[in-house]
């Protein structure tokens, strides 16, 4: 992994990563700039899903040929992998599908078991639908009540509201570590403690959060942790669960199937321990080598050196922005995501006219309509970088800007 010197005139940082030629898919003239709706894949993560279904493949914990158990012992290793990779233990590790599956396990799992008529469960409103549907629906069925927490004038979660809204009656507070909108970064160890202090629990949304920063669970203090491995340069369809051992101990199964029994008796059924408790049926085998191999390549790379790397990149998009008299959202200091509007123009328009000029933006609400009522727009505009962006990106973007200005007069 080499290092590309910054101009001078942009230098939140001496030097940069360059990594674009791991990505096949990612040409030099085209700006990829919605990695918080999916990241590219480097070369090293299409390779070994390739090699998976080429060379490798069988099916796992069941087959006692010798391919098989290769592939059982590659995808036990991948789950101790994502372990190490956020420090937590291999039994603690859940697969689903993604963020969402895994915030919908916790809520018809845990929360069926643990929320009941009169108890609370606190949001903010900054929040992807996925970490306020689930509970919506729980609320729903068993007769809970949802706190919002507010926000600060520059878009992060106000966490003394927040910890202020806390009560007797909170079961469970449910954050995003990272805004998929405004790129606001949560104080999560802080929350955790006040939401302990109650006898509440913690459910962190980290799927901005997992490309973007070092992880610890231990640290952090949460009492579950989601991310979805096609945002962490990942294959789609694989995604994580963590949760703390004692609570998936207490957890009942949430699907039933193969996999995830001891004994099936048609009176009676016996469940298998954590995690594969929660993993019935045939499970992504290549999703998970292929995340294991994403988590590999950004270890080889150095999540410090990403972080910083996006940190100076998202620092001169909105220098940029703002120089062209574009509003933008959020925070001065945001993870890698900007949102922001030009003028009355609609965001689908600005979308579309950047694309014409090489440039790939999302535009829409975001999937978080609570968090657009409250900023009064419909939708924004939104860039979000990755270890592949460029500052050649970044003037892209600008003067793609500066063509839907001219547009739109």
């Amino acid at each position: 992994m080499t290092a590309l010197p910054l101009a001078a005139a942009h230098a939140p940082t001496p030097r940069l990563l360059d990594l674009r030629g791991e990505f096949p898919a990612v040409p030099s003239d085209w700006a990829y700039l919605d990695a918080a709706a999916t990241a590219q894949k480097p070369r090293a993560v299409i390779e070994a899903i390739t090699r998976a279904y080429a060379e490798d493949y069988a099916t796992v914990h069941r087959g006692v040929y010798a391919r098989s158990a290769r592939m059982t012992e590659a995808y036990e290793a991948a789950r101790e992998t994502v372990a190490r990779f956020i420090g937590a233990r291999p039994d603690e590790i859940i697969f689903v599908r993604g963020a969402t599956e895994a915030i919908n396990l916790v809520a018809q799992s845990w929360g069926a078991a643990n929320v009941g008529p009169g108890d609370r469960i606190l949001l903010s409103l900054l929040e992807h639908h996925s970490n306020i549907v689930p509970w919506r629906m729980l609320a729903d069925r068993v007769g809970a009540e949802i706190d919002v927490a507010p926000l600060t004038e520059d878009g992060r979660i106000d966490e003394a509201a927040l910890v202020a809204r806390i009560g007797p009656r909170t079961k469970l507070v449910a954050i995003a570590h990272v805004s998929n909108v405004l790129g606001s970064v949560a104080d999560v160890p802080r929350i955790a403690a006040a939401a302990h202090a109650a006898g509440a629990k913690l459910l962190v949304d980290g799927c901005q959060a997992a490309p973007r920063m070092a992880l610890d669970m231990a640290a952090l203090g949460c009492d579950f942790y989601a991310f979805s491995g096609h945002k962490l340069y990942g294959p789609t369809g694989i995604g994580v669960l963590w949760a703390r051992g004692h609570l998936l101990a207490a957890m009942p199964p949430w699907q039933g199937g193969g996999a995830m029994i001891e004994e099936v008796r048609f009176e009676r059924v016996t469940y298998a321990s954590p995690p594969l408790r929660f993993e019935a049926g045939t499970p992504h085998i290549v999703g998970a080598i292929g995340l294991a191999a994403a988590i590999r390549w950004v270890e080889e790379v150095g999540i410090a050196a990403i972080e910083a790397h996006e940190a100076a990149l998202t620092a001169m998009a909105r220098a940029e922005l703002e120089a062209l008299g574009v509003r933008v959202l959020g925070p001065a200091r945001s993870a890698g995501i900007l949102s922001f509007a030009v003028g009355e123009v609609h965001p689908h328009d600005v979308a579309t006219i950047l694309d014409e000029s090489g440039v790939a933006i999302r535009a829409g609400h975001h999937c978080a309509q609570p968090l657009m009522r409250h900023l009064g727009v419909p939708a924004t505009a939104r860039a979000s970088v990755s270890a592949h962006t460029t500052p050649a990106d970044i003037g892209r973007l600008a003067e793609g800007v500066k063509r839907v200005q001219r547009i739109f007069g």
